[in-house]
């Protein structure tokens, strides 16, 4: 796997991970302005099951040591806020505004990535990704996706596996 990102894939968060040194992938893809649904656009258009493809949201959190976490579950899956808030060690979770997560994490939605984060928030990565050998993450920007092996995802963004997801689409 590639260790760093060229000029056109360049973005805070293929420099942050090309900083680290682990292996990583970068997947570009052409983007189709009018989807709604950018994990399964990613899955589609990289031909990987949705189940390997992570989105991210910034989650808001209520009563807790942080104000806002950042959760990447499957594509395929529905965020569950109970368990995030209790992981999160917080009395409520909601997903962030997009303007809010847009302006923490640098990002624009559909593209925030767990990784080079403008303000790097807490990651929690759902525990599901332990099971695959590599899963994708957004790269940063529509249409760029970064394949790596989910340990080093965790040891990248200094995170934690974490079960905050459950089966369903289009929820969350």
């Amino acid at each position: 796997m590639s260790k760093s990102a060229n000029k056109s894939t360049g973005t805070p968060a293929t420099v942050a991970l090309a900083r680290t040194g682990l292996p990583h992938t970068l997947h570009p893809y052409v983007h189709d302005p009018r989807s709604r649904y950018f994990g399964e656009e990613a899955a589609a258009a990289l031909h990987v099951d949705p189940a390997r493809v992570f989105k991210t949201l910034v989650v808001e959190l209520t009563s807790g040591p942080e104000p806002l976490v950042t959760a990447v579950i499957p594509a395929d899956n529905h965020l569950d806020l109970k368990q995030i808030a209790a992981l999160s060690k917080a009395k409520r979770a909601a997903l962030a505004d997009p303007a809010v997560a847009q302006r923490v994490t640098g990002f624009v939605r559909g593209g925030i990535s767990p990784l080079g984060q403008k303000r790097q928030t807490p990651v929690i990565i759902d525990q599901s990704a332990a099971a695959a050998p590599t899963i994708f993450v957004s790269g940063g920007r529509r249409g760029l996706s970064v394949e790596m092996a989910p340990d080093d995802l965790v040891r990248a963004t200094h995170g934690r596996l974490g079960t905050i997801s459950r089966p369903g689409l289009h929820w969350s």
